[in-house]
């Protein structure tokens, strides 16, 4: 299992006119954790770029707990369960400074060759720097 952890302030222009942040910026911050999750092991969008990758989201659900405000301190946690085969799935959970949960979500990408635009299964440079992270130990 993988997970990280990156803080976000939201910013004036994504709080609505009632005060919380608008609801569709929660799927802008789960891209940006997740984006941060897989840079920390040496996969970013260039990288996939460069190797004719690309992850399009296939499937996202978002449970909206509490309202979040503008400047307040959001961390939001990301985690990977499983190794990815030819999806890939991402859980969230989103709490803000007093430590309350203000926001559940997953989503799930898939592998695909930007030429072809076709599913793959996971590429051998994602598999080798995920891999040791999912090695189970003997019993």
């Amino acid at each position: 299992m993988i997970t990280d952890k990156i803080e976000i302030r939201p910013r004036y222009g994504e709080v609505d006119q009632m005060g919380y942040v608008y609801h569709a910026n929660y799927v802008s911050f789960c891209h940006q954790a997740r984006t941060e999750l897989l840079r920390k092991f040496d996969i970013n969008d260039n990288v996939l770029e460069e190797n004719e990758i690309m992850l399009p989201v296939i499937e996202m659900n978002l449970k909206y707990l509490k309202p979040a405000h503008y400047d307040e301190l959001l961390t939001i946690t990301t985690t990977i369960k499983e190794m990815p085969l030819v999806r890939f799935r991402f859980e969230f959970e989103i709490t803000n400074e007093k430590q309350e949960k203000i926001c559940r979500a997953t989503t799930t990408v898939v592998f695909v060759e930007s030429r072809t635009r076709k599913p793959i299964k996971v590429p051998d440079m994602i598999e080798n720097a995920l891999s040791h992270s999912f090695e189970t130990l003997p019993v």
